[in-house]
């Protein structure tokens, strides 16, 4: 298990006056906005905009993926202190801010995590990631969470057949205090090469059901958020 830095992570719904076939469209025209920031280039070293996966219906055809979002946003960072600069950097607040409200259902700071990011099985980003809000269990603390999502082998993860087929997977903890209605503790990412990958490696039920027995013993499978998508706008 290696650590590789610092990322703040979206969990977004899409303006509800956008047709959903238009949000991914919408949303890397707002990130071209991003050119003209020129404070923050150096900041952000990437991105990757996830949109939910919506053929096979609204769950993607992956029992136990949410319908209740529209993407998630991974950003790369190039340390902890720009999770609190960009907010207050004055070319953001003037172009990137303003145009927030025509692709999402609110500005991006209330629905955006700071985490640290390790790897537990390393290989190059793939097309489509599964991810795993997790919120812990009501009896299990804060500390005993960190440590455990944090410090536990890497082994204790990845032992569930499903997890197999995952190229990639990463572990995030949450490290600063998220928006209200997004407290989760940790965010898991579990890339395939496919959507066909991921449903085949899961198709033998819930998603839940099929993670290892270390995910159920400390995070609460109901007050958990899963998403199934594509990569639809990256760089580098």
């Amino acid at each position: 298990m290696t650590q590789n830095g610092w990322k703040m992570i979206y969990l977004a719904r899409r303006n509800p006056a956008l047709a959903p076939e238009d949000f991914a469209q919408a949303w890397r025209e707002h990130a071209a906005l991003g050119r003209q920031c020129r404070n923050v280039q150096d900041k952000v070293l990437g991105v990757a905009q996830c949109t939910r996966i919506r053929d096979g219906g609204e769950d993607g055809g992956l029992r136990g993926a949410s319908a209740d979002y529209d993407g998630v946003n991974l950003l790369q960072l190039r340390d902890l202190g720009v999770a609190t600069e960009i907010w207050d950097d004055p070319e953001t607040r003037a172009i990137m801010r303003p145009d927030e409200p025509r692709v999402f259902s609110t500005y991006v700071r209330d629905f955006t995590l700071v985490c640290r990011e390790q790897v537990l099985r390393d290989a190059p980003r793939t097309g489509v990631v599964l991810f795993g809000f997790l919120r812990r269990r009501s009896s299990t603390p804060k500390a005993d969470f960190d440590a455990a999502w944090a410090g536990g082998p890497a082994d204790a993860w990845l032992a569930a057949p499903a997890l197999n087929r995952a190229s990639r997977v990463v572990h995030n903890a949450v490290v600063q205090s998220p928006p209200p209605g997004y407290d989760y503790d940790g965010i898991a990412e579990w890339w395939f090469s496919s959507t066909e990958t991921a449903r085949a490696a899961f198709a033998g039920g819930d998603i839940w059901a099929q993670l290892a027995p270390a995910y159920a013993a400390i995070a609460d499978a109901g007050r958990s958020v899963f998403m199934f998508t594509h990569v639809t706008h990256s760089r580098p």
